[in-house]
């Protein structure tokens, strides 16, 4: 992707991730100021970021999505009063499941088409183990035991999503269950070798190297993404 960080323009990714924090700053600050003035300038911001967006879905040869308008009256309509207003990313939950083949479990997604591991976003009244247990048996059929965290991923950084998440990921291992995609969340699913992954999956040369040795029961740390020196020139 050429960016500007190689003398390029800014692509797809970088736009979304400036639209996406220059909204949450608008919408945060909506939910906490009572100053009318300061209300304006926030709906201001909301309204460059909804620009933004429509310049990513440009860039990225994607149909129009909602008119600019649109987009800001759901922003506006998501604001809450205080701390409850507050925007943070998503959290969603990710399982890298192993078999005693060295094999890892992947599903083809019916939304997309890419490949990925098991995820989904993190419900209430679960922890996030037990949604990862939950994933995987409702996307696949395989039952599976947790191990242990490896990953907490920035899914806008990235690149993985257009929605600001937090993605945690855990090892696991599976345990019984029967193969079988769910019906209306994904198109395919099996087991892969790391020198037969079908194709796409998603940000494979970001946590595959690192998944695979936790399969294999290699001493892996949890892989992170690094702060930057520079948060907006990277």
């Amino acid at each position: 992707m050429d960016d500007d960080r190689n003398g390029g323009a800014p692509g797809e990714a970088d736009l979304i991730r400036w639209a996406e924090s220059l909204a949450a700053i608008g919408r945060t600050g909506l939910a906490f100021t009572e100053s009318l003035y300061e209300q304006e300038r926030y709906e201001e911001v909301l309204h460059v970021a909804a620009e933004i967006r429509a310049a990513a879905r440009r860039t990225g040869g994607l149909p129009p999505g909602p008119g600019d308008a649109d987009t800001v009256r759901e922003w506006l309509a998501s604001v809450e009063h205080g701390p409850a207003g507050y925007v943070t990313p998503k959290v969603a939950v990710g399982a890298v499941v192993g078999n005693d083949d060295g094999q890892i479990l992947l599903l083809q997604r019916s939304d997309s088409g890419i490949w990925l591991y098991p995820t989904g976003w993190a419900d209430v009244g679960y922890s996030a183990s037990e949604v990862a247990v939950k994933e995987v048996r409702e996307e696949t059929g395989i039952e599976v035991t947790v191990e242990r965290l490896i990953g907490v991923f920035d899914g806008l950084r990235l690149g993985f999503t257009r929605v600001p998440l937090y993605s945690l990921v855990f090892l696991c291992r599976a345990v019984g269950g029967d193969l079988q995609g769910h019906p209306l969340e994904t198109l395919d699913v099996g087991w892969f070798d790391q020198a037969a992954l079908p194709h796409p999956v998603a940000g494979i040369d970001h946590w595959g190297p690192h998944a695979f040795a936790a399969i294999r029961g290699e001493d892996v740390d949890v892989l992170y993404d690094l702060p930057r020196d520079d948060v907006w020139g990277e």
